[in-house]
């Protein structure tokens, strides 16, 4: 019967990286909101007005608001 050495392992080769799946993504105070869920965030409010009116444009019947962080209010685009 054959044996294999496996050679060993060095732990110095092994980075501690942090998985980018773990990683929070970093939130702008502009949230875009299609239908509750976060679909983009912006640094200012008429970045994300002029996202969000496209979005509405396209597809009416969706519900899309803006969600301010600093303030926690939320701003429906009709």
């Amino acid at each position: 019967m054959a044996t294999i050495n496996m050679p060993k392992k060095d732990k110095a080769a092994e980075p501690d990286a942090v998985r980018a799946s773990q990683i929070k993504p970093a939130m702008a105070r502009y949230r875009l909101q299609v239908d509750r869920q976060t679909k983009a965030t912006f640094a200012s409010l008429d970045d994300a007005r002029a996202a969000g009116q496209a979005i509405k444009k396209a597809f009416p019947v969706v519900q899309v608001s803006i969600y301010d962080a600093e303030q926690s209010s939320q701003t429906r685009l009709d």
